[in-house]
């Protein structure tokens, strides 16, 4: 083909293709760059302890306290120091003039001069020597103008002060008994023992994921070494390295945390130190890690930041603890209840009480605390509790039933208040600060704990009402200023109704055992997103998984406050709360009765007289509230009838005489030989649990 053949008739070509009624349309445009979606992560331009006002005081205070302990180290040995360099002077002065004299008299090649001797090599000698008397004129030249200039330096010493004397010989001391020091034994000895952490790279990942045992990753390394892939620079991050991987396809995140062990194994770092976190807002296959410098169980927990002082405002988050990375972690119990979780010994009644102080800190706010295992737990919140009880009994149950009761009319009352609201001063229909302010309203915030709720939800009595009582609030109380914390050892469908767990806005598991009760507290599939509490391990006391807080779930190691701390604190929200005027209930001893009796069966038996043997529902209700008002105020039928369902008193057709017409007619009510039964059944239960 020659070069004429080969030239294209651009024109005509053209042409052609603008007669030509159906264009072909290229597929991969060469002059067009598809560059297509991607996510990209921006670094941030300041490091995040210089963005974070925590961080940034915590880093300040480590400094401090450095140097501080540094200065002190020293400053007590410093005479040790002082013997020291005094002792070893006088090897450094040794070596000093030695040293001076080789130097002086050019000794250093006189090695070179014997050799040349011994070879007979005259002209070679001839030329070293004179060499060495043109050095060693100068160097004793030298010498002596030192020695002058050290003389005159001795007489003006001689005639100073005695503070310059006495730095004068200090340094001179000082100077020749670094010379003379050991080597092998430094005279200043380290404050602070650092241990060399090796910085984490992309090989060393890489190797650790190769010995996971993970087929999909071993056959795609095998394929390609760049089968993993990094989707960011491994960079520092607070005390530790950050690594954004993306694994191979068909490999998740998942898979990873389920072998966190042998990762820390491959990255030969201490289990506490290696913390694998999905992102499964980027994909299922985005793997965050962060390996430490320190065990976060070995290291040093940080200071709740409420502990020495401070006032809270309960529409705000409240700290709760720490990332893995230091950084602090508040939560919202505002417009969202929580669910806590875990195996006994974890930490779970301790992230319960967290909040409840910090809450307490806050006068305006309501507590409601109730202990279901009967430990005293909670004991520091009765101080500041509106409602509290503790105990493994039946008593105690029945008192947390009558307060998800009251929590339930307490909803109703409360729809009802911002229902006759102006528009303009509840717009969007739920509690506000300004409204929690206001007490002629009662609206301030309401917040109920329930640990080890599981007692309750599985009491044969009270555990179904209790369950439907419990549902209902969440799903209605967050916006009416109405909370729930529940805390459960034993997360399954018993002894966490469905219903309840579905609906917690918030939640926070500790280490469990299974993906079942994983997935009771953080949710349906969360196990298959790789939040899995189950790589925790006994050493993680008081660090699980939070979800709910944030966009993104995050783990989180809690602030300890122990009993004595607690007490301490409590006293402080109590001491708020006397100037407030808002200390009322059982902290104020209202309430001498710490667990409240359900009378409801003996209160029907007293309205409806042995001589009447049934009656309609409502005719109960009205006759409850004349009889106790205070309780039974705004019953109607179906109170009654799920009131007495936990009891076993079901309500069926009864005829009787409606008072307004004076006709007869059947309606719902109850039987009192039926209510008779019960109470003796429930009193005889509670005779042999006693005995027992």
């Amino acid at each position: 083909m020659t070069s004429e053949d080969s030239r294209i008739d651009w024109d005509a070509y053209e042409a052609e293709l603008t007669t030509d009624p159906a264009p072909a349309v290229a597929v991969d445009d060469p002059t067009t760059i598809y560059q297509g979606s991607r996510t990209v992560r921006r670094e941030p331009i300041l490091p995040s302890w210089v963005r974070s006002r925590q961080a940034f005081t915590s880093q300040l205070s480590w400094a401090f306290q450095h140097a501080a302990h540094a200065s002190g180290y020293h400053l007590v040995r410093s005479p040790w120091y002082g013997i020291q360099l005094t002792g070893y002077s006088f090897v450094g002065l040794g070596r000093s003039l030695l040293a001076t004299a080789r130097w002086v008299f050019d000794l250093e090649a006189s090695p070179l001069r014997r050799a040349s001797v011994r070879r007979e090599e005259s002209t070679d000698y001839m030329k070293l020597s004179a060499q060495r008397d043109s050095r060693v004129r100068l160097r004793v030249t030298l010498a002596l103008g030192a020695t002058v200039a050290l003389g005159v330096a001795g007489i003006w010493l001689a005639n100073a002060s005695g503070l310059a004397q006495s730095l004068a010989i200090a340094g001179v001391v000082g100077l020749f008994g670094w010379i003379g020091r050991p080597a092998d034994k430094p005279i200043v000895t380290p404050a602070v023992v650092t241990t060399r952490v090796a910085r984490l790279t992309a090989d060393s990942v890489v190797k650790a994921l190769s010995v996971l045992g993970l087929a999909g990753i071993n056959q795609a390394l095998s394929k390609s070494p760049n089968a993993i892939g990094f989707a960011a620079p491994i960079s520092r991050d607070g005390a530790g390295w950050r690594a954004d991987i993306d694994l191979p396809p068909g490999v998740t995140a998942g898979d990873v945390l389920e072998r966190r062990d042998r990762l820390a194994s491959g990255l030969s770092r201490p289990l506490g130190c290696v913390w694998p976190e999905p992102a499964p807002h980027i994909h299922p296959g985005r793997l965050v890690l962060w390996v430490g410098d320190q065990d976060i169980a070995a290291a040093k927990p940080a200071a709740w930041p409420l502990l020495r002082g401070g006032q809270v405002d309960a529409f705000r988050p409240i700290p709760f603890g720490t990332d893995p990375r230091g950084r602090s972690v508040a939560v919202s119990f505002v417009y969202s209840n929580m669910l806590i979780g875990s195996i006994p010994g974890m930490g779970k009644t301790f992230s319960l009480r967290l909040p409840l102080l910090g809450l307490a800190l806050d006068p305006l706010v309501r507590l409601w605390a109730f202990e279901l295992k009967g430990t005293g737990d909670l004991e520091p919140v009765a101080k500041v509790a509106e409602r509290y009880a503790s105990g493994a009994d039946d008593d105690t149950a029945e008192a947390a039933l009558l307060a998800l009761r009251d929590l339930r009319k307490e909803c109703q009352r409360r729809a009802e208040v911002i229902k006759g609201l102006p528009r303009e001063v509840c717009p969007e229909n739920k509690v506000t600060p300004e409204l929690a302010r206001r007490r002629e309203l009662g609206l301030a915030l309401l917040v109920a704990a329930f640990d080890e709720c599981q007692e309750l939800f599985s009491h044969p009595d009270f555990g179904k009402e209790a369950a439907e009582l419990a549902e209902k609030i969440i799903k209605l109380g967050r916006a009416l200023g109405v909370i729930l914390i529940l805390a459960t050892q034993r997360p399954d469908a018993k002894s966490l109704p469905t219903g309840v767990s579905a609906n917690v806005g918030t939640r926070f598991s500790l280490r469990v055992m299974g993906q079942v009760e994983n997935d009771m507290i953080l949710g349906t599939s969360a196990y298959r997103n790789g939040l899995r509490a189950t790589m925790f391990t006994n050493r993680d006391k008081g660090v699980g998984y939070l979800v709910g807080a944030s966009d993104e779930p995050v783990i989180v190691r809690t602030y300890y406050l122990d009993g004595p701390t607690a007490e301490r604190i409590t006293d402080r929200a109590r001491a708020l709360r006397l100037a407030a005027g808002t200390l009322t209930g059982y902290a104020a001893g209202q309430d001498t009765a710490a667990k409240p009796k359900d009378t409801l069966l003996e209160d029907i038996l007293t309205v409806l007289p042995a001589g009447e043997p049934k009656a309609w529902s409502e005719v109960i209700a009205d006759r409850l509230a004349g009889l106790r008002p205070d309780v039974y105020s705004g019953w109607g039928a179906e109170q009654v009838a799920a009131a007495l369902k936990p009891h076993g008193v079901g309500t069926g057709q009864v005829w009787g005489t409606d008072p307004t017409t004076g006709k007869g007619a059947n309606r719902r009510g109850i039987v009192r030989d039926h209510v008779s039964r019960a109470l003796t059944d429930r009193d005889g239960k509670r005779r042999r649990g006693s005995a027992d």
